[in-house]
């Protein structure tokens, strides 16, 4: 069975169609764990805050950082050994694994790090 519990290196993202630069990605870092969710950015934690697993998908409460205060429905799936995950950054759940201009949607492909 999948789980999100663990450490997950992004290897693709985009943010409203335009892809991320792999330096980027290389030197970030997030971790789910008991509830909770931290993004490292260069070995510093710059994101936490708290998730939630349930039937409409995935929902983070940011308590520190740039999304202190913002709730982001994402929705979530695995496909082998990869974790897909759509955000919603402008408050609505995403409805499908893609992204455009304007859409506030940022779509992320992560493996699980060994620790």
């Amino acid at each position: 069975m999948h789980t999100l519990e663990g450490i997950w290196q992004p290897v693709y993202a985009e943010l409203d169609g335009e892809e991320a630069p792999i330096e980027v990605l290389q030197q970030t870092v997030v971790e789910f764990s008991m509830g909770e969710y931290f993004v490292s950015f260069g070995g510093e934690i710059s994101d936490q805050g708290s998730y939630v697993v349930d039937a409409n998908g995935l929902t983070l409460s940011g308590l520190d950082g740039p999304n202190a205060g913002r709730v982001i429905p994402c929705i979530f799936k695995f496909a082998g050994e990869t974790l897909s995950i759509c955000y919603g950054l402008g408050g609505a759940r995403p409805k499908k694994f893609a992204t455009g201009s304007g859409q506030q949607l940022y779509l992320v492909n992560y493996q699980r790090k060994s620790v």
